[in-house]
């Protein structure tokens, strides 16, 4: 079982937040120009854009600054309970994810556990390309890409890829991708609104 981060184990709202003071806006309008470009298919970095800040690049280190780090109130309530019911229940269990490299250790000093974990800044390839999925199942010791299920927010990021590279896809429908979105899952797509509905449905994602 390989599972994202962002929306799927952290909820992101308070970075975006941290966006939002650095750029001297209310939060209400960050998100909602991050909504608005979202809907038309855009990636979140062309949210500065259309905020006519194409300087955002500059204002990184003052946002990791200002944002410290994952914290523990940045977790969804259901993670913890629910990865230790899949330990319980057999599966090994692996978190790779777009983050930078500092988030595993963070992840791991809140009590995150996992038999694998690896950020993109770690791995030096990003989803959606496909190699992120061949360095993932690598580092999982090479599982035939049908035996894991990967768990993730984004079905343009997450569960499409994750599909094409054989592996079984679950769609947790939380965050803002996952309520813009107005794509439709691969066939045979398990889709889940919360990580404990995972842990009650999740033989399904082998039927």
């Amino acid at each position: 079982m390989c599972l994202d981060v962002g929306e799927t184990l952290i909820d992101e709202t308070r970075v975006w937040m941290c966006w939002a003071e650095i750029l001297e806006i209310t939060p209400f309008t960050f998100m909602a120009a991050m909504g608005a470009v979202l809907a038309r298919g855009g990636d979140f970095r062309d949210v500065f854009a259309f905020l006519g800040r194409p300087e955002w690049e500059q204002l990184r280190p003052d946002v990791a600054t200002r944002y410290g780090g994952f914290q523990e109130s940045d977790l969804y309530p259901d993670v913890k309970p629910a990865l230790d019911a899949l330990r319980g229940a057999g599966y090994r269990l692996a978190i790779v994810a777009n983050q930078p490299p500092e988030r595993t250790e963070e992840l791991r000093f809140l009590g995150v556990r996992a038999d694998v974990m690896a950020m993109s800044g770690e791995l030096g390839v990003h989803k959606p390309a496909p190699q992120f999925f061949v360095a993932a199942l690598q580092l999982m010791g090479d599982p035939a890409p049908g035996s894991v299920a990967y768990v993730g927010d984004r079905l343009d990021n997450d569960i499409g890829p994750a599909a094409a590279a054989g592996m079984r896809p679950i769609w947790i429908r939380r965050g803002p991708w996952a309520v813009i979105t107005t794509e439709v899952p691969p066939s045979g797509t398990l889709v889940i609104d919360s990580l404990d509905e995972l842990v009650e449905r999740l033989n399904e994602a082998w039927s």
